[in-house]
């Protein structure tokens, strides 16, 4: 099973291309730099100066002076905002730029390796070569969950400490949804767990009991779930304030796209998209639905199982998709905020030093790769346990038969693979069979399932909490 031929030779192609074309051509960098984007630049301190009536000292002694005192202006002084756009140039000094765009690049380049991947697969059907863009997919997983950490570490680490309690209430609540998720029949939410825990324990039970230790299966089992719930929790502390700040951005891409209704009809859409997620693991109103529709007085199928696992997958990549397509307005969506807090200002009475309004004008800009970074990863994430299901899961992308899942070695068989008295031989044998009964297709489509729909759970939960935050309290 080892990795040798084409597929190595185009992941060696691919990591070079994406080593040496970063600087030259880059999809992160063209996404929020290739002029589109517009920032608000702050006024000047000789502008501010003269709002404020007061001339820049001369002197020795008027430049002490000066020091000694910073420069006020009335917080309701008639400056004007101006704009320019959004250059690779200005991007270049901003805070986790770089990761931005690595991180980014590196999800597009998986997702070239899994599509030359998929079309090798569907034309020479390899028998003895492993996915290698399985790989790729889990690495772009992993780092989704590096950015999630280290974004989340700005809140952990700032002063106030407001948003490192909303950040653990939030993982509370979610760790307390995702034991009550999994206890849920599969007739209601057909994420598979319960059929992909009794697929592994099914297999690790002739090792278990070979070793005396079939006592454990219920403990394997318990640490699935506990294992899961904690996960959830994490997933939910980290796509909290992404799931805020995407509430806000909606509301002002709506306000500025009011005369353009197309646009409109697709950021509803993109907002919307998780709970369409949901839906489709909803069984009574998807799957039996579909394959029961009501037509007159009769029931038909539109789908079989096989088309309906397909179909998911599709309407999955799509929505992944439609996502991406809307990420500029609301990129500047968020930099209309430094216009929004100018004008906030002005309805404030009294004064304002200078430096101060240079700085609300600036953080904005300053934090726009934090920005994408929230609204981009929890994509990112989506779509690569999406494809990891379909090639770990035994799915199929067309609307056909799907192929059958094949058979998984037991742990009983793998043990006695090896001659008998070789030790080291029947001992890799025995690691070998006992990580392929747990990583089993049906075991592997009950996780990814489970990632799946508890990212867009989380998603559409911390996004309607932060619309109602931003309708109702926001002003408060």
């Amino acid at each position: 099973m080892a990795v040798l031929g084409v597929q190595l030779v185009v992941t060696l192609l691919t990591a070079t291309l994406m080593h040496r074309l970063a600087a030259h051509c880059s999809f992160a960098r063209w996404l929020l730099c290739n002029g589109s984007l517009f920032r608000y630049v702050h006024p000047s301190e000789e502008e501010l100066r003269a709002l404020a009536g007061k001339q820049r000292p001369r002197g020795k002694r008027e430049r002490w002076a000066s020091e000694e005192k910073p420069l006020s202006v009335p917080r309701d002084a008639p400056f004007q905002l101006e704009t320019c756009p959004l250059t690779a140039v200005d991007a270049l000094v901003l805070r986790f730029f770089l990761e931005y765009q690595w991180f980014v690049d590196f999800a597009v380049y998986t997702g070239g390796v899994y599509l030359f991947t998929e079309a090798y697969y569907y034309a020479t059907c390899p028998a003895r070569e492993a996915n290698i863009a399985v790989c790729w997919c889990l690495l772009a997983v992993a780092f989704s969950i590096k950015v999630f950490l280290t974004v989340t570490r700005l809140y952990f680490s700032a002063e106030e400490g407001g948003e490192r309690s909303v950040c653990l209430t939030f993982a509370f609540f979610f760790l307390l949804l995702a034991m009550l998720v999994q206890v849920v029949r599969e007739e209601t939410l057909e994420l598979g767990l319960e059929p992909g825990l009794a697929s592994m324990t099914g297999n690790l039970e002739p090792l278990l009991k070979k070793q005396g230790w079939d006592w454990a299966l219920p403990l394997v089992k318990l640490t699935v779930r506990v294992g899961l719930a904690v996960v959830g929790a994490m997933l939910g502390a980290f796509l909290t304030f992404p799931g805020l700040r995407l509430a806000q951005t909606h509301r002002d891409a709506l306000m500025m796209a009011e005369d353009r209704p197309g646009l409109q009809l697709l950021l509803h859409a993109s907002f919307l998209s998780p709970l369409f997620v949901l839906w489709l693991w909803t069984r009574p109103i998807a799957r039996d639905f579909l394959q029961q529709a009501p037509l007159g007085g009769t029931s038909v199928s539109l789908l079989s199982d096989e088309a309906f696992d397909s179909v998911r997958l599709w309407v999955l990549v799509a929505l992944c998709l439609l996502r991406l397509a809307v990420t500029r307005p609301h990129l500047q969506a968020y930099l209309g905020l430094a216009k929004v807090r100018v004008e906030q200002l002005r309805r404030e009475a009294g004064r304002i030093e200078a430096c101060e309004i240079q700085r609300r004008v600036v953080r904005v800009y300053c934090y726009v790769t934090v920005v994408s970074l929230q609204y981009l990863t929890p994509l990112i994430l989506t779509l690569n346990c999406t494809l990891l299901l379909k090639s770990l899961g035994g799915y199929s992308w067309g609307l056909g038969l799907a192929p059958t899942l094949p058979p998984v070695p037991s742990s009983a068989d793998a043990a006695s693979a090896g001659p008998e008295g070789d030790s080291a031989q029947e001992t890799a044998a025995q690691i070998v069979g006992a990580l392929g009964g747990l990583l089993t297709p049906l075991f592997c489509r009950g996780i990814l399932s489970f990632l799946v729909w508890w990212t867009a759970a989380c998603q559409l939960l911390s996004s309607l909490f932060g619309l109602y935050f931003h309708q109702h309290l926001g002003g408060s």
